[in-house]
């Protein structure tokens, strides 16, 4: 059993930074792809970011491409999402997902979530 643990969510003002991390445990890392989803409220779960088992792959929903970053550090069991030049609308709750595929590409229904965590960006 997979456990993912989100942190580094918060209140931020439109164009300003945030950095997410996920621990995670109960399997080898590295055979796992990460990724990031998100939910607004009212909205559906979507996909945000995903990075392959090696690192080597990335890949990006169009609403965030060149505004934040997935990196994964196989060592510390570690998945991060830098966001950069926040906006309004990135406001949701942001989940950690993981997933035995092969690529960046996580399904809509990754193996394990996280709880998730809360980003809010105000304008």
């Amino acid at each position: 059993q997979v456990q993912l643990v989100e942190s580094g969510g918060g209140l931020v003002q439109a164009g300003g930074s945030l950095r997410l991390s996920c621990t995670h445990s109960g399997r080898t890392f590295s055979s796992d792809a990460m990724g990031w989803f998100r939910q607004a409220p009212g909205k559906e779960r979507e996909f945000v970011a995903g990075i392959s088992r090696s690192g080597l792959s990335t890949y990006y929903a169009d609403s965030v491409k060149d505004r934040f970053t997935i990196s994964r550090l196989n060592a510390k069991n570690m998945v991060s999402l830098q966001m950069n030049s926040l906006k309004p609308d990135d406001t949701a709750v942001y989940y950690c997902a993981a997933d035995r595929v092969l690529g960046a590409r996580l399904p809509p229904s990754p193996d394990y979530w996280g709880k998730g965590t809360l980003v809010t960006v105000s304008s």
